[in-house]
């Protein structure tokens, strides 16, 4: 039996963002495996984000190659990975 791959999650966050923390536990809560971004310590990631979404506020969520989710929004980020 093939494994699905899981889409790619990249989550942009700072150390003292509550709902970074949230969104982390929730990812390993589910089994997701997701990459990290510190933008307190990452000034390009800062940018590219900032250029991306037009918001300096995180978390900034990215799944896939949709557009990035601002905030942790569960429902969205549900249906985007297709889980309960």
């Amino acid at each position: 039996m093939e494994e699905k791959k899981q889409t790619k999650v990249v989550i942009f966050t700072t150390p003292t963002c509550r709902y970074c923390v949230i969104a982390k536990r929730y990812f390993r809560e589910k089994n997701i495996k997701f990459t990290d971004v510190d933008v307190s310590r990452d000034q390009r990631a800062a940018a590219d984000m900032q250029r991306r979404t037009g918001q300096q506020g995180v978390p900034v969520i990215a799944i896939g190659s949709n557009r990035p989710l601002i905030g942790f929004d569960k429902p969205k980020i549900n249906r985007l990975l297709n889980i309960k």
